[in-house]
């Protein structure tokens, strides 16, 4: 199913904008022109990411969706090693689910880079691991946002008033609304109670 009339009356998203439309408005949109079928997809996106909602996403009937979630899955897995290794904790304890980069995070702990090279483009894993390296907590998050929004708008760049744009809208849209509550308190409160895991050694599965 095709979505022409949703997607050409919805405003357009910026990275680092504000959002042009209500997420209340947003929602209400959306629950009344989508799919029984793309509801249903869609709810597995509104719903955070952690051990549960990534399983099931990752079996997720439309491929956008188990791309994404796999996308996340990985960035987060990567993001994790490299605090591990800056503050000395324990790397394999921590990376969550299979793939190729889990494996590769775990079997190449002491390896530069954690030989990312060899299972993704070097560029991104680059950028990834530099994501780890800045301070400002709230830039931070920002910029992690950042990626998965260029990510977001890459993978549907030809999907043509499909659903998968409409899902991407509407994960754009969530990231930008969240752009615009979030605090310095509110991001240093994330990477305190990141770290405070680790040291628990608990596995972390949270976006």
């Amino acid at each position: 199913m095709t979505y022409e009339y949703l997607l050409a009356g919805l405003p357009e998203l910026k990275e680092g904008a504000d959002i042009p439309i209500s997420m209340e408005k947003l929602e209400e949109l959306l629950d009344e022109q989508l799919s029984e079928s793309d509801k249903e997809q869609l709810e597995l996106l509104r719903a955070p990411i952690n051990g549960e909602t990534l399983e099931k996403g990752l079996k997720a009937k439309n491929r956008f969706i188990r791309d994404w979630f796999a996308y996340n899955r990985d960035l987060n897995n990567i993001l994790v090693a490299q605090i591990c290794r800056k503050h000395g904790f324990d790397v394999q304890q921590q990376i969550v689910g299979e793939g190729e980069v889990a494996e590769q995070l775990r079997t190449h702990t002491t390896q530069k880079d954690f030989g990312l090279n060899e299972v993704m483009d070097n560029d991104d894993a680059k950028a990834i691991l530099e994501l780890a390296q800045i301070d400002d907590l709230m830039k931070r998050e920002k910029t992690i946002d950042g990626v998965r929004f260029m990510w977001l708008q890459a993978y549907t760049e030809f999907d043509f008033f499909s659903a998968e744009q409409v899902f991407a809208y509407y994960l754009e849209a969530v990231m930008l609304h969240r752009w615009s509550l979030l605090t310095i308190e509110e991001g240093e409160k994330v990477f305190r109670e990141l770290v405070a895991d680790m040291k628990k050694g608990v596995n972390l599965d949270k976006q």
